[in-house]
């Protein structure tokens, strides 16, 4: 706000608020989201990478790449289900191509990916969710794949989504995404030399306000 009058810290104050800066990575998901953005998704070249939708509460016991339909794991609730229909239909009034949809073979990642209704979902093991279940070979195989489709540009003129697990984001990415939420998207542009950049984090409820806006 330019009109907002600026008091001096005290040095006390001053100490406290520079030990929260050190806690904004972990909060960038709710950072003001880029006024042009939606004009650089609609040209494409992004990878959007997604966690599943909400889910109910059940732990799941087993590795995950195993029995992907097993009813120990968790599965998308009602609200889960609305909020990857609500993402898609969002994504489609704002005109954001999507060429291709991976996801985990885990079937609420699946399932979040065919209801964002972007056509045909392609399912692969080096998506599947990590966890202390699994071979610590397979979890760094799982987080260099994810890095590695960040890295990729996508067809041109349009964008990549992805739907994986919060553990693999973590691995991949760094913990500045170990409070990534159920249905939120990271979305990295490729800096054409083997790396990523991240553009924005954007949660599941924004792309409506997003629309809305757009309109």
């Amino acid at each position: 706000m330019p009109n907002a009058r600026r008091f001096p810290l005290s040095p006390v104050l001053g100490s406290l608020v520079c030990a929260l800066l050190t806690f904004l990575p972990a909060m960038a998901s709710s950072e003001p989201l880029p006024a042009d953005l939606i004009d650089h998704l609609r040209s494409g070249g992004y990878v959007i990478v997604f966690r599943h939708g909400a889910t109910v509460s059940v732990q799941a016991k087993a590795d995950s790449m195993s029995r992907p339909n097993a009813p120990a794991q968790r599965q998308l609730n009602e609200e889960g289900r609305a909020q990857a229909k609500s993402i898609g239909e969002s994504m489609r009034k704002l005109r954001i191509p999507v060429a291709l949809v991976l996801t985990s073979p885990v079937q609420r990642a699946v399932d979040t990916g065919k209801l964002l209704g972007f056509g045909e979902v392609s399912a692969s093991p080096d998506l599947a969710e990590s966890g202390p279940e699994s071979a610590p070979d397979d979890n760094n195989r799982r987080a260099q794949a994810l890095r590695r489709l960040a890295t990729e540009r996508p067809p041109a003129g349009s964008n990549v989504v992805i739907v994986s697990h919060k553990p693999n984001i973590v691995d991949a990415f760094g913990p500045d995404w170990s409070d990534v939420r159920e249905g939120e998207a990271s979305v990295f542009e490729s800096d054409g030399n083997g790396g990523y950049k991240l553009v924005v984090r954007i949660q599941a409820n924004a792309w409506i306000e997003l629309a809305r806006e757009a309109n």
